[in-house]
């Protein structure tokens, strides 16, 4: 059973459960937005007892989810993730976030921080640490790939997003990182998620390339049961037998779970597809679909990165999308996430005509 407290009770409600309740199992205590979420398995254990009893509990939700946490039930309004200074991911506008697949230099990087904001990002995302299905292609820089990346995150004023592989490292990559991404090999690597909700920072859960829709609520419960309800899960495409995508972008995804779920859902066109003439128009779609946002490969110069090359954006193609994708939120009453107090960006430049 869910319990649905006032987060501002929070306090009262752990003293109270934990003075009864000898063991942490009894119960799960997460707070969202305003409200603080209690799930306790069993509704006639000492748990649900100590809060029927108290007072605190303003409505009760039965479980019909093995990801009670994560329910549309539980906040449905939504949540809103913030992701580092005014940058959010939820609500009515579109988030934008963009960068290139690996860390490859401290110009590449200044570079693709620049041209990510100058098409309307309010985040840079950026790899240090690859898993590569080859042994023999590019792994990333590691830590220095981390300080390359968190120079340009300041110096551009965006948070920065990055992927983290292992429990071992969360600490690590949490110090230079706003936010973590868990990528879509670890997304049932169980104690990596556990890692992640305990290290205080957002998190960015890909969906697992061979996970139902299902199994990544379930991967996300993980992160929320461990006391971290700043979970943005992104679709990116799943493996079937169509070769002529890199992946089957699943969009009918992101309206099953906008529908099940109050976590914010964003969409990566460019590992979903492989192809860079591919992403404009699959992210046209997910913001016409009923997306938060989008997670895109964009490079200074595509042919020459390290990883990944034919699916990266450059200069015209991401202004171009940046441009269409307003257009189709502009049509739904949408509008893009700023941080507080700008404005809408405009490229510096205009491309002469839209690429194709």
């Amino acid at each position: 059973m869910l319990f649905v407290c006032r987060a501002v009770d929070e306090d009262a409600v752990r003293e109270r459960i934990h003075a009864r309740v000898p063991t942490p199992h009894g119960a799960v205590i997460c707070r969202v937005g305003d409200q603080l979420l209690v799930h306790v398995p069993d509704d006639r254990s000492v748990a649900a007892e100590v809060l029927a009893e108290s007072g605190l509990v303003q409505r009760t939700l039965a479980d019909h989810s093995d990801a009670p946490l994560t329910d549309r039930a539980a906040a449905p309004l939504g949540s809103l993730v913030r992701l580092g200074g005014q940058a959010t991911v939820g609500g009515v506008d579109f988030t934008l976030i963009a960068g290139p697949c690996a860390v490859e230099s401290p110009e590449q990087m200044a570079a693709s921080a620049e041209l990510a904001k100058a098409g309307g990002a309010v985040a840079l995302r950026g790899g240090a640490y690859k898993p590569r299905s080859s042994v023999y292609s590019f792994q990333g820089l590691g830590e220095e790939g981390l300080r390359i990346m968190a120079e340009a995150g300041k110096r551009s004023g965006l948070p920065v997003v990055t992927e983290v592989l292992e429990p071992a490292t969360v600490d690590l990559v949490a110090e230079y990182a706003d936010v973590l991404q868990v990528g879509t090999r670890n997304a049932q690597n169980f104690s990596l998620l556990k890692a992640v909700g305990r290290a205080g920072r957002p998190v960015v859960l890909k969906r697992g390339f061979g996970c139902t829709v299902g199994e990544w609520l379930q991967a996300a419960e993980y992160v929320l049961a461990a006391g971290n309800p700043d979970v943005v899960l992104c679709e990116r495409g799943i493996r079937t037998f169509e070769p002529a995508t890199r992946f089957t972008l699943d969009l009918g995804a992101v309206a099953v779970v906008k529908h099940r779920s109050h976590l914010p859902v964003i969409v990566d066109p460019s590992h979903g597809t492989g192809h860079r003439h591919l992403v404009k128009p699959m992210a046209l779609a997910a913001a016409a679909v009923g997306a938060d946002g989008l997670l895109v490969d964009i490079h200074p110069d595509p042919a020459a990165a390290l990883c990944d090359a034919d699916q990266a954006l450059d200069r015209d193609r991401w202004f171009d999308l940046a441009g269409a994708v307003r257009d189709v939120l502009t049509g739904l009453g949408r509008g893009l996430t700023l941080p507080q107090g700008a404005t809408e960006p405009q490229p510096e430049t205009e491309p002469a005509g839209r690429a194709r």
